[in-house]
């Protein structure tokens, strides 16, 4: 007993524990929904442009400003949204495909922001928004969390048919008089805040790592829309929380700790999943060869 106390109760004692637990909740809560309709409209590559070229906003904000969590957050968003409105403008205009245009812009933001990166004097404290630090977050970052999540929360609530329809069949919703590009713009936009809501505590690198991981797993395990996005939440929640303490009992990295845990559960459901995992799989093709045997006997 005094064990489970000591591994599961005792580290959350801890203030700053307790802060990284809730950022850690808020963001799951958020994430584990936009990162269901990532992965079900394939915008999983444009997610992660998306994060990488948060970096020369939040370098430039930086160096202009500071370690000031008003600056880097408006910083990041400006080349989030920038990025979004880039690729659309390019895929609209030119004949450039909108997945081409959203990985050349990624490539130069990001190559923009290493340059900034570089010419820093001190980049000890930036270091945290390149890889994220869950157990230093500030009560500012805690309400900045909360307002991505309230706002996604609600996006979802209102325009949940809009975005259904939108994810699994544009063409209907078009012709219903749905406006189908506002939609994935919107989409976009609402990814780009929650990364940025996530730089603090998961940074730059590893940020879609908490969206798309306890998506890509529930996706193996669920074939309803319902039981997906409540299944990528409560797999954010548990890989977060397990992570956290990964962190706290072996002195890890918090943001790689919540992205390995996370990635573990992947991996054990691309294996073990009863209808999509690897041995399904080989079962189900082992018997149909058997099946074919046993005709042509």
């Amino acid at each position: 007993m005094s064990t489970l106390h000591h591994l599961f109760v005792e580290p959350f004692t801890f203030e700053f524990m307790q802060r990284g637990l809730l950022s850690a909740v808020l963001l799951s809560l958020s994430g584990g929904l936009l990162g269901s309709i990532l992965v079900l409209r394939r915008l999983a590559l444009m997610g992660d442009a998306l994060a990488h070229s948060l970096l020369p906003g939040v370098a430039l904000a930086y160096l202009l400003f500071g370690a000031n969590l008003v600056a880097l957050f408006l910083g990041g968003l400006f080349a989030g949204l920038l990025t979004t409105a880039g690729s659309a403008l390019l895929s609209r205009l030119t004949r450039v495909k909108e997945d081409a245009a959203f990985g050349s812009l990624f490539v130069v933001f990001f190559a923009t922001g290493i340059a900034l990166v570089s010419a820093m004097k001190t980049r000890i404290d930036f270091m945290h928004f390149l890889f994220g630090n869950i157990l230093a977050v500030s009560p500012a970052d805690l309400w900045l969390a909360s307002a991505a999540c309230v706002v996604t929360l609600g996006t979802f609530a209102v325009f949940h048919r809009s975005i259904l329809l939108e994810t699994f069949d544009p063409v209907f919703h078009r012709a219903t008089g749905g406006r189908g590009a506002v939609t994935h713009v919107a989409l976009l936009c609402l990814t780009v805040v929650n990364l940025v809501a996530a730089l603090q505590a998961m940074g730059v690198v590893l940020a879609l790592g908490l969206f798309l991981l306890p998506a890509v797993t529930a996706y193996l395990w669920c074939d309803r829309i319902g039981q997906l996005l409540a299944t990528a939440v409560g797999v954010a929640l548990a890989g977060s929380v397990l992570g956290i303490l990964l962190s706290y009992h072996v002195n890890l990295a918090s943001g790689a700790s919540i992205v390995l845990t996370l990635g573990a559960m992947f991996f054990l459901s691309a294996i073990a999943s009863p209808h999509y995992g690897i041995v399904a799989r080989l079962r189900a093709e082992r018997r149909e060869a058997r099946s074919v045997l046993h005709t042509a006997d």
